[in-house]
């Protein structure tokens, strides 16, 4: 290349680079499969075995879906209310993959290349730990996080390297095996030569004979005679030897194995979902994928002496909610406060252990007034999954408003809905003190909109949730409200702010998919109207009129719609200065979930999801996800103001079923929601509209905070954390605070001058941190004027080193089956010694699949080895027995054992599973040795625990014959 020609492509290079970001994410409309795509389908296939192995060992039916959607699965797994939780789940692990090419973009070790496979491999190996050690803590959002991270490496393995040139049709097991090594790498050698006019066959033909393994170059530093990646970004593919061999779309240079290497991406990415799901559990691991996570109930309760009366009150709402609700409400979470002490978080799926520890609080001290209810929200919201319903109950004001910014920025980046209980506030706390002293016990009442209660009032309204003022005698009326948030597929229709209050109008249309419908409105001295579809209206002065009921206490309002034919526009009229709130919720399966998001501009085209507030004074961009089947289209996407209602109309563009890309030219000033109309094909209206507004209130910021770390982090370490901040403000002098949510030695900036710049964030983990403690770190920065903020919120766990590599070893000792004539009325029985060596030891050993029973013992081996004594007995209509074990470093070890009922028969069977777009199907691979039926048999022998092995026989035969569909 002469240089005259090198400076030319280096200009051309910058402006791809600049231009490539209207060009990204276009490939997702094209027959080019993406990351997203093939980790969506290994999630969909994999739940859906796991679905099915449950309903197997429950003795339940489980029917196949025809097509694997987020819906249909639910269904079948007799889980329909978790299609939310399942859809958000998918949505962060696939957004988490898509961040790798934002991130990372020029780190090869991500994308295995510039023969970077020692590497790799150490990403996947302490990034599987960490998913692993996250989930058993069930910090599950962390642990979805992190493993789309790692399925990004293992993806690009077999689009980067030439696996597939190989010939090899299998997932290479070793990526996740942590006991072993990459090996037979080409080295030092040349592994391409220039390509011919379709760039078919560059790779030298040693390298394919000898099966050594490589990968492209990307960049300018690709060494004599190596690959490159190849495709118009890279540089080194101008560089001899000319090309690449990349397979990341249908165009790429070696664009004809791209299906080959998808199909191959989609295998291995189900191995590791595999291997996770043993480490977990079954259970656990559908928690993981967001199955039974959509009613999440958190509480967060002021101790103190005087809450007595509020205590009690949480009690019996609690009793109710679990005893009536068990099937919605999947986990309990509940955080104590006073002062000068707060938390710890209790939490329990279990709703008879959780009204027990309800039962168990009892109010003391007090003294000084304000109590740390701020530090027991931030506890609450960092450790509850994201958009938890978080109810806080106290009688006086924050301690802590310095953690007000921090509040906000965790409401917004976990999208939970807050809702304040206020019972009385300073005032009523003095005077019911001096009441106790002379003996009393009677309730008092102070006057609503407490001022000492703003802050809570602003927290509220910021996350769409209520400030519930009301006295302790008559708290029990307004706490309906729980009741209303613990029930399912609960969706806001419509909601608005006004601050102050003024004379206005507003309109929501109602679609026939919503029943139960409420509408909640706050604020005091208030005056209203509601004018249904037909006609009929009701003032709030109606407590049981034409279209429901109203139920009023303090500042808070419940109308309770009974009027049968409710679908069509509805009007409320609010006649009142003072400020106030309005949102109308119901139930419906349609839905939406969104992110904003940027368009990646580099090599490979993409998106990360924005953190943060959005930046001020430019265009936006969605990804939105509609809920509720293939019959709900979206018509209209916009961002409204909420102190106006003014509305900015996106541009529709749909990507996949049910996956929108939403550009928006401007964004409105201050706060505002996002609110999505659309229509539904099946409705039995007329025009089958619907319409839904987001809950957590979004705002820009002229400062852009970005903050990132992928280092392991162990305890007693210190862990620094790069930063930056981009001030766009005419405030040159900014504030900058780091606060967690676990008490750590953090040092920090307190300021940066000259707009801009640069800093670190150094937190220190104490010595005895357990491993897979998650901290929530939060790095704010606000101009000195305090007229803008913005942050960034991290969420790292703390992980002790790993030294176990190593699977359990099992050893079958015998196996005695007599098989002949009817099945039910014969059985087999297995024995077999488990252990783990000099590892971590036998965690646990759970029956995967068969229908038998399944008895463990301990004792001790030579050289002092905890050895398991298992034992297996199943009729012989049960023909399959796969057992699992885990260590105590989370490795999995999977032994399956097989006989037949025609002849009594042992075999080492390999089960696996393989999916179409029309059907799943389960393939027995067996080895079996035969004798005749009337006698029994035993034998011992060996058997590692190997899932790679065991998993990938069955897939071998799966992928020779294409059953796979794209």
């Amino acid at each position: 290349m002469t240089q005259n020609s090198l400076h030319t492509f280096i200009i051309l290079f910058v402006i791809l680079q600049s231009e490539v970001g209207t060009l990204a994410f276009k490939f997702m409309l094209t027959r080019s499969i993406t990351h997203q795509e093939i980790t969506r389908k290994a999630i969909l296939q994999t739940t859906a075995e796991v679905c099915k192995t449950q309903a197997l060992q429950q003795g339940r039916d489980f029917v196949q879906p025809s097509i694997l959607t987020v819906e249909s699965l639910t269904e079948a797994c007799s889980s329909p209310t978790s299609s939310k939780g399942f859809e958000q789940a998918i949505n962060t692990v696939c957004d988490s993959n898509a961040g790798i090419d934002k991130h990372h973009m020029s780190d090869a070790e991500y994308h295995f290349d510039d023969e970077s496979f020692s590497k790799g491999w150490n990403l996947i190996k302490d990034g599987v730990a960490a998913v692993k050690t996250a989930a058993e803590e069930k910090n599950y959002e962390t642990a979805r996080e992190r493993l789309g991270e790692i399925m990004h490496t293992i993806q690009d393995f077999y689009s980067h390297s030439n696996w597939i040139e190989l010939g090899n049709l299998f997932p290479y097991s070793n990526l996740i095996r942590p006991d072993r090594q990459i090996d037979n790498i080409a080295g030092d050698r040349p592994t391409c030569r220039n390509c011919d006019d379709n760039c078919n066959s560059n790779i030298l033909k040693d390298i394919i004979d000898e099966k050594k393994l490589t990968s492209g170059y990307f960049g300018f530093n690709k060494k004599p005679g190596k690959c490159s990646h190849g495709d118009f970004l890279d540089f080194s593919s101008l560089l001899e030897p000319r090309g690449g061999i990349n397979k990341d779309t249908h165009s790429s240079s070696h664009g004809y194995l791209h299906e080959a290497a998808a199909r191959v991406a989609i295998a291995a990415t189900r191995e590791l979902l595999e291997d996770i799901r043993g480490s977990l559990g079954d259970s656990n691991f559908l928690r993981l994928m967001g199955f039974s996570q959509s009613s999440v109930l958190c509480f967060a309760i002021d101790t103190t002496g005087s809450m007595g009366d509020d205590i009690d009150e949480v009690r019996r709402v609690t009793s109710d909610i679990t005893d009536r609700m068990r099937d919605t409400v999947s986990e309990y979470i509940l955080v104590p406060f006073n002062d000068p002490d707060f938390g710890p978080l209790i939490r329990t799926t279990d709703p008879d252990e959780f009204k027990l520890q309800i039962n168990a609080l009892e109010p003391h001290d007090g003294g000084d007034t304000p109590e740390l209810c701020l530090s027991g929200l931030r506890l609450a919201l960092t450790g509850s999954p994201p958009q938890t319903k978080i109810f806080v109950f106290t009688d006086a004001d924050a301690k802590d408003k310095e953690l007000k910014s921090t509040i906000l920025a965790l409401i917004e980046s976990t999208k939970s809905v807050v809702n304040f209980m206020l019972t009385n506030g300073l005032a009523a706390r003095r005077r019911r003190s001096e009441d106790l002293n002379q003996g009393q016990n009677q309730h008092y009442s102070t006057r609503i909109s407490n001022p000492l209660n703003q802050v809570y009032e602003d927290l509220a309204l910021a996350s769409g949730g209520q400030a519930i003022e009301v006295t302790k005698a008559t708290l029990p009326q307004a706490t309906r409200i729980i009741v209303d948030a613990s029930t399912s597929s609960l969706v806001t229709v419509f909601q608005a702010v006004r601050n102050p209050g003024k004379e206005e109008s507003f309109s929501f249309i109602v679609d026939d998919s919503l029943k139960n419908m409420s509408i909640y409105i706050t604020g005091t001295s208030l005056v209203f109207n509601i004018t249904s579809p037909s006609g009929d209206s009701q003032t709030n002065e109606e407590l049981n009129g034409t279209l429901g009921l109203v139920e009023h206490v303090g500042n808070f309002y419940t109308v309770r719609l009974t009027i049968l034919d409710q679908v069509g526009l509805w009007n409320i009229k609010m006649s009142s200065l003072q400020p106030y709130t309005i949102k109308v919720l119901g139930q419906s399966d349609i839905d939406f979930l969104f992110n904003f998001v940027e368009l990646s501009e580099g090599a490979h085209s993409g998106y990360s999801v924005l953190s943060g507030r959005l930046p001020a004074n430019r265009n936006v961009t969605l990804l939105l996800t509609i809920m509720g089947g293939d019959t709900v289209t979206p018509t209209e996407v916009a961002l409204v103001k909420s102190s106006d209602s003014q509305s900015i109309n996106g541009t529709l563009e749909k990507l996949a079923d049910g996956k929108f890309l939403v550009t928006v030219n401007s964004v409105p000033a201050g706060e505002f929601v996002v609110r999505v109309m659309g229509e539904r094909s099946s409705s039995r209206s007329s025009n089958g509209r619907f319409q839904r507004q987001s809950i957590t209130q979004q705002r820009t910021s002229s400062l852009v905070i970005t903050a990132r770390t992928d280092e392991v982090w162990e305890p007693g370490k210190t862990l620094s954390i790069p930063f930056s901040v981009v001030n766009n403000s005419s405030d040159v002098l900014l504030n900058i605070n780091a606060r967690n949510d676990r008490g750590f030695a953090t040092v920090f900036p307190s300021s940066m001058y000259d707009g801009s710049g640069n800093s670190t964030v150094n937190i220190t983990a104490p010595p005895n941190t357990p491993s897979g403690t998650q901290v929530t770190l939060t790095i704010e920065a606000e101009t000195s004027g305090k007229s803008d903020f913005n942050y960034a919120v991290l969420k790292l766990t703390v992980v002790s080193p790993i030294t176990d590599f190593t699977s359990p070893v099992c050893e079958i000792v015998s196996v005695n089956a007599n098989c002949s004539g009817n099945c039910s009325l014969s059985s087999w029985e297995l024995s077999a010694n488990l252990t783990d060596g000099n590892g971590t030891g036998i965690k646990s050993l759970t029956l995967r699949q068969g229908l038998g029973t399944l008895n463990t013992t301990t004792r001790i081996g030579g050289e002092g080895v905890n050895v398991t004594l298992a034992f297996y007995r199943a009729s012989c209509c049960s023909e399959v027995m796969e057992l699992v074990a885990v260590d105590g470093a989370g490795n999995v070890g999977i032994c399956v054992k097989s006989i037949t009922s025609a002849v009594t028969t042992t075999a080492n069977t390999f089960m696996y599973t393989t999916s179409t777009t029309n059907s799943m199907t389960t393939t027995t691979a067996t080895t079996t040795t035969s004798t005749p039926s009337t006698n029994a048999t035993s034998y011992s022998a060996g058997c590692i625990f190997d899932p790679p092995i065991s998993f990938w026989v069955g897939v071998g035969a799966f992928l020779l014959f294409h059953v796979l569909c794209f």
